[in-house]
């Protein structure tokens, strides 16, 4: 789903992340990070789509969208991903550097 030269913009480092490889790895990771994943509305316009989804980081329930561009071959070029309340994203971003070995 994803195309060669993805974009990723985390929520949580202003850098992007770019390339296939090294987003899909980031998405694979975040998968085992989020608890009670699912989807809970879309939003369709202008060749964009925004999912808005709720899970759980342990303890922590958060919110967020997940805003999508996708290009004229149906792969996804552009992936920003929002996420509230301030403590959920901090248990997002505690869990994700301890699996990515940052801490």
């Amino acid at each position: 789903m994803l195309a060669v030269d993805v974009v990723f913009q985390s929520p949580v480092v202003f850098k992007p992340y770019v390339g296939h490889g090294a987003v899909g790895m980031l998405l694979r990771v975040v998968a085992t990070v989020f608890e009670d994943f699912h989807y809970v509305s879309e939003l369709h316009g202008g060749g964009e789509t925004a999912l808005v989804f709720r899970a759980r980081v342990g303890d922590k329930t958060l919110e967020g969208v997940d805003w999508l561009r996708v290009g004229a071959d149906g792969l996804v070029t552009h992936l920003t991903v929002f996420v509230r309340p301030m403590s959920g994203l901090m248990a997002l971003a505690e869990a994700m550097r301890a699996r990515l070995g940052g801490g």
